[in-house]
């Protein structure tokens, strides 16, 4: 793995927690949305990531297959975002505009204390990201200085 591929390994972090970033903040927007039934009701998502894996095409070489297998993918691809099946909150209101029939509200299933959680891991690992990427810039400018 050469040095620039740093760049586009720590690039596809940094877009896969700006998603999850972005998802949580929907979440916690829409954590007091109420309903009156469970099809309209906001459900909690999550995006889900998977590793880019190098395209190697046909390999027969023995050494060149146990070489590609202990190296590292190429980063992170979203690869959708999924609602939760988690049950949603049920909560007996029957003064409220939207009760149903019964006197019940449909309140959407997300737990702000694990999206605020969620928000500081991908905050986190967005800056990690983020340094990664100065430090290879630093490498990359120190070896460019070596030949002076």
């Amino acid at each position: 793995m050469s040095l620039t591929n740093v760049f586009n390994i720590a690039g596809t972090g940094m877009n896969a927690q700006s998603v999850r970033l972005n998802t949580t903040a929907s979440n916690i927007a829409n954590a007091e949305t109420v309903s009156s039934s469970v099809e309209e009701t906001y459900k909690a998502r999550k995006p889900w990531f998977s590793v880019l894996e190098k395209q190697w095409g046909n390999v027969n070489d023995l050494n060149d297959k146990l070489e590609i297998r202990s190296q590292v993918g190429d980063g992170v691809q979203v690869k959708g975002i999924v609602e939760s099946d988690a049950p949603l909150k049920k909560r007996y209101q029957p003064h409220h505009p939207m009760a149903d029939e019964e006197g019940y509200v449909m309140y959407p299933n997300v737990n702000v204390v694990e999206e605020m959680t969620d928000m500081m891991s991908s905050s986190r690992s967005y800056q990690m990201n983020v340094e990664m990427m100065k430090t290879a810039k630093q490498m990359l400018q120190r070896t460019l200085t070596l030949g002076q």
